[in-house]
């Protein structure tokens, strides 16, 4: 049973007029440092409340980028179901359906409009897969255009781990029968309030894209991108594989203290080699890059100290950040990025080196 003062914290949005706060899941494993056991068991109680719902149809999970990449993936295994997620990504030689998120500071999104024209008479229901539903609209926003594309014959729920809607947005979801599953009922009304009294005074470190910093890199073939759509089981087997590469790679020791980092909208794998590596008996923490811009505070209470500015390994014009990098025996980044950046890898490293010597580079490659 979760509760809001375990699993929530708040923190402050920066420079953004649409809401000035932003809901931080302490297991999440995005923004806090996590261990990744406890994340994926997150996931997997999100998992439980659908399991038994559903067992007749024919599902499609669609998790939403970034944040709620991972915990898609992961209830996708658990379901056995077809699993896409949204990207803010390029998708070479795709055609998109596009729509937007209101309140993020990145707002548009993107599903790959080809593979769903591919799945779409094999499912009967598309169940969306949130970290937080707060007004629905966004998944409103969607179903709109599936319906108008494909017309009634799927039904559509939600599932998040987090749910804010009002009675009143509940009730519309009702009369479009839209079913909704959550963990946590939570209400928005006092965060604001919350987030304006903290002071932005914690600790901003600029970028370094010049700086080269050596690091061992591997690179491991058999990718599969959940940026398109794939089968549960068979996402769930490359993972293992990659899994098993690495642990014969590197070998991680019982009670070593590690650091795994996703990189943006590649989250699960990153967690589920966090958590094979905490199996063996090593002291494992989990989170990743981000998009947000989250203002950093040493106020008591506040969920995040300090803010490394970066470069995204994904495009080198986009900024990108993440927070409060502890120090660790082996920190190990894990990627789905192409590898022709400079500017990305070199401040993620630069940003890592500042209180760690033993970092590795992992790129999961197509082919």
């Amino acid at each position: 049973m979760y509760r809001e003062e375990t699993l929530v914290t708040i923190g402050k949005r920066e420079n953004n007029r649409k809401r000035n706060y932003l809901v931080i899941n302490t297991l999440q494993g995005k923004h806090i440092p996590v261990k990744p056991g406890k994340a994926l068991a997150l996931f997997d109680a999100l998992a439980e409340t659908i399991e038994d719902t559903y067992q007749d149809e024919r599902l499609l999970l669609i998790g939403f980028a970034e944040t709620a990449t991972a915990i898609g993936a992961r209830t996708a295994i658990r379901l056995g179901t077809k699993y896409i997620q949204t990207t803010r990504e390029s998708v070479p030689d795709v055609d998109y359906l596009f729509f937007t998120e209101a309140h993020s500071h990145a707002s548009e999104q993107k599903l790959v409009k080809d593979d769903l024209d591919r799945i779409i008479d094999e499912i009967d229901r598309i169940v969306y897969i949130e970290d937080e539903v707060t007004t629905g609209n966004t998944i409103l926003n969607i179903v709109d255009i599936l319906e108008k594309l494909y017309g009634n014959r799927i039904r559509f729920s939600v599932a998040s781990i987090l749910n804010s809607m009002t009675e009143k947005q509940m009730k519309e979801y009702a009369k479009r029968e839209i079913s909704i599953h959550y963990l946590l009922k939570t209400d928005h009304k006092n965060y604001s309030k919350i987030a304006e009294g903290y002071h932005e005074n914690g600790l901003y470190e600029p970028c370094n894209i010049n700086e080269i910093s050596d690091v061992e890199e591997e690179r491991f073939q058999g990718r599969m991108d959940a940026r398109r759509l794939v089968d549960a089981a068979e996402y769930k087997r490359a993972c293992e594989s990659l899994w098993r590469r690495v642990d014969a790679a590197f070998a991680p020791r019982a009670d070593e203290k590690i650091l795994v980092v996703g990189t943006e909208e590649f989250m699960y794998p990153a967690l589920y080699i966090g958590a094979c590596m905490e199996d063996k008996g090593c002291v494992v923490r989990c989170h990743s890059t981000t998009r947000s811009p989250i203002a950093v505070s040493a106020d008591a209470g506040y969920p995040l100290r300090t803010r490394y500015e970066l470069r995204s390994l994904y495009d080198s014009d986009r900024v990108t950040f993440i927070y409060d990098i502890g120090s660790y025996d082996r920190v190990f980044v894990i990627t789905d990025a192409k590898g022709d950046e400079k500017t990305g890898r070199n401040s993620l490293i630069h940003a890592i080196r500042k209180k760690n010597s033993s970092i590795y580079l992992v790129r999961w490659c197509q082919g």
